[in-house]
């Protein structure tokens, strides 16, 4: 019954789009001679909410379906196992194809439902195009998970038992990583339908950016989040003892935070200075258009990946047929309308501004450059080439556009908005280029480097002290909430800089063939191998290494790397061990056997990394999620303010009029600063 409900529920929720698509559709319509379109409008939120209740709800019935482990549902069959530990249960609904794409609907059909139901400051027939837009986008996708990807598909006979999950899934990481990934993904699809309903009636102006600008910044709060979490999963369960490896799905994520992070500068110029509303619509197409790829690479079958779902060519083929309808169209439509928006303000390249766009610009390039290096391998293999795109592509490549970046990052917040001179700013000018220089001296000094994790470090602390400056002089207590989320937001991107550049520089491996009683030494740590044993868990056996680390002749810390073999389904995995520092991480992993010694005692590969200040990467991320969770807040509370205002002067206005006797005075108040 459970997946005769869920997939009821889809059924309908496809309905509702439909209606909202059309009914959104009639409400941008001119006036008719009888006022049917605008009758037929008003469906448009309804339906939009009643269709979000429903497609939450057959996401909710197939995560009871995983509870349960109802073997007689296929996705459940394939992607469980009675024996699996609850937990894992419950994130295998969307450790698959067809539960992350319900997932997926589940949440694009709540923020319509959201935005339907509360916002109510942008014109109606505004809000009907946005409506009619993102019934146009969940329909492409209900339509996919219908014929293409039923997660409530049954089995002729119920299975005896489930095939489980991907024993490198079987991990907390996996409840955090893809769902804010998928929220963040889901953001940028509002922000799309936002962006062409204001293209499409010629509303691009500063009230349309205000309504754009929170579902932008928690687009990209959650993205950063995700992929900060991603990042720190594959760095521990994969046991390779790295970050990021530009991987073409690692890529696929990273792709639209940087469209996300160029749109949420442009939204905010155009909300604040009436300036940027062509590149502000065009950079809402382009995140959006990101996202739609990375869907498309995860689920295509072109990729072997461990994040990959789906090796379907016909999947695959659906979402590229997805992305050409929504991203073609959406291209013609901006070609179409674009010249009959109004310029907006103009301000001088030495601003505020013209900071943002120069930004905006290299962010650009560097996702052009990523964009390249993920498809480039794909291209060459139509042609039976098989080529490698990886950190000697990458890091050059992307550092020619992110150091002018980062400068140019640490200064834009020093400016005034329209027009400046630098001159004014010249004291910190003189002491972040000093900053810089004595840094970059200092590093080199020290060692050789090589030149961009040098280049790294000091622009980590140039750019840290920067990030501080807008604070001089002020009042702590009088710092608008939305100016500390900026503070916090780039000091984020200085620590997380500071990690990537001092793991790159600083980091020492061992990697040794090991008999218990052995010792080795790594960057002043002593590892001692006590005993390597079998252990078992819930759904797997391992050999597990039993490892005394001392520091500098301190208390010895146990550590436990475990060689683990899942038995449903069959795979190895290696379980890293890890000591943090407040200066870093030791990060060990026990291999297989070596053999034995002279003595005939049994050896095993032992691999110890100690990574300096690894750690900051990741506090880096957290740090620049929490800034955008604050400017937020900040809006939040600048809106709430201003309707305070806009309501007490309609009260003071009503008595006035009265005890005068005139009419209704004007009710339009500026908004209020923070």
């Amino acid at each position: 019954m459970i997946a005769e409900l869920g997939l009821a529920a889809l059924w309908l929720s496809t309905a509702l789009a439909v209606l909202q698509m059309i009914s959104g559709a009639m409400g941008v319509r001119e006036a008719d001679a009888h006022g049917v379109g605008a009758q037929f409008a008003i469906y448009a939120r309804p339906a939009a909410v009643v269709q979000a209740f429903l497609a939450v709800l057959a996401f909710f019935l197939l995560l009871y379906a995983f509870a349960i482990t109802d073997l007689s549902i296929k996705l459940v069959a394939t992607n469980s196992h009675s024996a699996k530990p609850f937990i894992y249960k419950l994130t295998g609904t969307w450790g698959n194809h067809e539960g992350s794409m319900l997932l997926w609907v589940a949440v694009l059909a709540l923020s319509g439902g959201l935005l339907a139901g509360m916002e109510r400051r942008l014109p109606e027939k505004t809000m009907s195009a946005t409506l009619a837009v993102q019934g146009f986008v969940a329909l492409g996708f209900y339509a996919f998970l219908l014929l293409s990807s039923n997660p409530f598909e049954r089995l002729p006979v119920p299975a005896v038992e489930g095939g489980g999950l991907n024993p490198l899934l079987q991990d907390m990481g996996l409840a955090v990583h893809p769902p804010t990934l998928y929220i963040g993904y889901v953001g940028l699809s509002v922000a799309f339908s936002l962006a062409m309903g204001a293209l499409l009636t010629r509303q691009v102006n500063p009230d349309f950016a205000k309504v754009l600008r929170p579902w932008v910044l928690g687009a990209w709060v959650f993205l950063t989040f995700g992929i900060t979490a991603g990042s720190y999963w594959a760095y521990y369960e994969l046991g390779w003892g790295g970050w990021w490896f530009w991987d073409p799905v690692e890529n696929a994520s990273l792709m639209p935070w940087l469209a996300a992070t160029a749109l949420l500068h442009s939204v905010s110029v155009l909300a604040a200075r009436d300036a940027l509303r062509t590149w502000t619509i065009m950079l809402g197409v382009l995140a959006f258009s990101m996202s739609m790829l990375g869907t498309f690479l995860v689920r295509s079958g072109v990729l072997t990946s461990v994040h990959a779902f789906a090796v379907d060519p016909e999947r695959g083929s659906f979402i590229l047929a997805l992305l050409g309808l929504y991203i073609g169209g959406a291209l013609v439509i901006f070609a179409l309308r674009a010249g009959s928006i109004a310029e907006g303000k103009r301000f001088a390249a030495t601003s505020r501004e013209g900071a943002l766009v120069f930004n905006n610009v290299m962010l650009s390039a560097i996702l052009a450059i990523v964009l390249l290096g993920t498809l480039y391998p794909l291209l060459t293999e139509v042609f039976d080439v098989r080529v490698s795109v990886g950190p000697p592509y990458f890091n050059p490549a992307g550092a020619i556009f992110a150091i002018p970046m980062f400068i140019v990052m640490a200064i834009g917040p020093l400016l005034r908005w329209k027009d400046d001179k630098p001159a004014r700013i010249q004291k910190e000018l003189a002491l972040l280029a000093a900053v810089v220089i004595v840094a970059i001296g200092l590093v080199a000094f020290l060692g050789d480097y090589g030149v961009l994790p040098v280049l790294g470090l000091a622009l980590a602390l140039g750019l840290g002290i920067a990030a501080l400056l807008p604070l001089r002089g002020r009042k702590i207590t009088r710092v608008p909430t939305a100016t500390w989320g900026m503070v916090c937001a780039h000091f984020g991107i200085a620590v997380a800089l500071f990690g990537m550049a001092s793991e790159s520089a600083f980091t020492s491996e061992k990697l040794a063939a090991v008999a218990p009683g052995d010792t080795e030494q790594v960057a002043g740590w002593t590892i001692k191998l006590e005993s390597v044993d079998p252990v078992a868990g819930p759904n797997w056996t391992a050999m597990e290494a039993r490892i005394l680390a001392s520091r500098g002749g301190g208390e010895p810390v146990v550590i436990t790397p475990q060689a683990r073999n899942f038995w449903s389904p069959p795979q190895p995995t290696s379980e890293s061990a890890l000591i943090t520092r407040w200066d870093g991480q030791l990060y060990a992993v026990i291999g297989d056997s070596a053999g034995t010694d002279a003595n005939g005692v049994a050896r095993w590969q032992l691999r110890v990394w100690w990574k300096p200040f690894v750690t900051f990467i990741w506090y880096g991320g957290l740090l620049v999620a929490f800034g955008g969770i604050l400017s937020i807040v900040g809006r939040i509370r600048v809106d709430l303010k201003r309707r305070k205002a806009v309501a007490l002067g309609k009260s003071r206005r009503k008595e006035v009029s009265a005890l005068s006797g005139r009419g209704a005075a004007d009710d339009t108040l500026p908004e209020p600063a923070e």
